[in-house]
């Protein structure tokens, strides 16, 4: 079964970021580079959490 994907960054996000950053497009050398920090900075543990608490009621209902 095919896991489905709720959220995702692409090499378009990362060059959106870079021009605002440093004013050019990475190259594919240091886009490998930190890619797998992006993934390490990303706490997404805590970002569904709250996204749970802020729009599922935790009222049981039977």
């Amino acid at each position: 079964m095919r896991e489905k994907i709720i959220y995702s960054l692409n090499e378009e996000d990362i060059q959106t970021v870079a021009l605002q950053e440093v004013e050019r497009n990475l190259s594919s050398k240091e886009i490998e580079k930190i890619k797998n920090s992006i993934a390490d900075k990303i706490n997404w543990y805590d970002a569904i959490a709250e996204a749970i608490n802020e729009k599922i009621s935790t009222v049981s209902v039977r």
